[in-house]
């Protein structure tokens, strides 16, 4: 067996297409486009590249994007006002607040003060508590970018058996939910889950996203499982490797996502979705 691979570019391209064609229609119907405002603080190289990546992709489906660059050493206070000005201004539909911040500022502080219904990132507790009770706020971007890929394979999930690998509130929590919504049997793993290539032996989808370089190893994987890698690891030869072992793990598997190239350009795809999600609900 060799797995199918699950094209993350084809699949984010037609998320965009998507976007844009509930862009068109939200300017029709309201007269204006919608609006992600992006706040990044500080010089971090690796921060900027994600951030213009989204002011990009916002011009390519149609919406108006903005990003507010602060210095690298602007005050708590300054940057909630800033965040406090976003809320307060009915144009803007999306905020988001690059992370990491530099030290010094409480990035939990300013998450929190995000207006729920713009939080495009989903990480406010109002849409983390949302998702957990079964609600429909704005969920958090990757988690819902594996979802559309696992879609995207036409494997029916009610009734299987998923491991989530990795217990983050970014990913790991999140898609736990999202699983269990589709009637999946989930076990949620992490660092200190004894027998770990036992649960994963067990489990028909595997979700890895540890971040560890090429943790689960294809002799693990139960035969024709489905393998989502959210892992994006930098190994000391500068190739970039997944927290799955990519190219015994494709001899098993049914599906596989690849690293680079699978979960990846999802992220972003998902946050305009987000993004003229909230503009639609602001306008009901």
């Amino acid at each position: 067996m060799s797995a199918q691979i699950i094209d993350g570019k084809a699949i984010a391209e037609r998320v965009r297409g998507e976007v844009k064609a509930r862009v068109d229609a939200f300017e029709q119907r309201t007269g204006r486009k919608p609006g992600l405002e992006v706040v990044i603080v500080g010089d971090d190289p690796a921060s900027h590249v994600y951030v213009n990546s989204k002011e990009k992709t916002s011009g390519l489906v149609g919406m108006r994007g903005k990003v507010h660059r602060l210095p690298g050493d602007v005050s708590q206070s300054a940057l909630m006002a800033k965040v406090a000005e976003l809320n307060a201004d009915p144009a803007v539909d999306g905020i988001l607040v690059q992370l990491p911040l530099p030290k010094g500022l409480d990035s939990e502080a300013v998450v929190h003060s995000i207006d729920p219904r713009k939080d495009v990132d989903g990480l406010h507790p109002v849409n983390a508590g949302l998702l957990a009770s079964g609600g429909r706020g704005l969920r958090p971007c990757t988690p819902s970018g594996c979802m559309r890929l696992l879609a995207e394979t036409g494997v029916e999930l009610a009734g299987k058996r998923a491991i989530v690998i990795g217990r983050s509130n970014l990913v790991g929590k999140p898609i736990a939910f999202m699983l269990l919504e589709k009637n999946c049997t989930v076990t949620l793993a992490h660092s200190r889950t004894r027998d770990l290539d036992q649960r994963v032996a067990e489990s028909e989808i595997v979700i890895a996203a540890v971040g560890v370089p090429e943790l689960v190893k294809g002799s693990w994987l139960k035969p024709g499982a489905v393998v989502i890698d959210v892992g994006m690891n930098r190994l000391a030869d500068k190739r970039l490797v997944g927290d799955v072992e990519f190219a015994t793990a494709r001899e098993t598997a049914s599906w596989i996502t690849p690293v680079p190239g699978g979960v990846g350009p999802m992220t972003i795809a998902m946050l305009m979705s987000n993004t003229v999600e909230a503009a639609e609900r602001a306008t009901v």
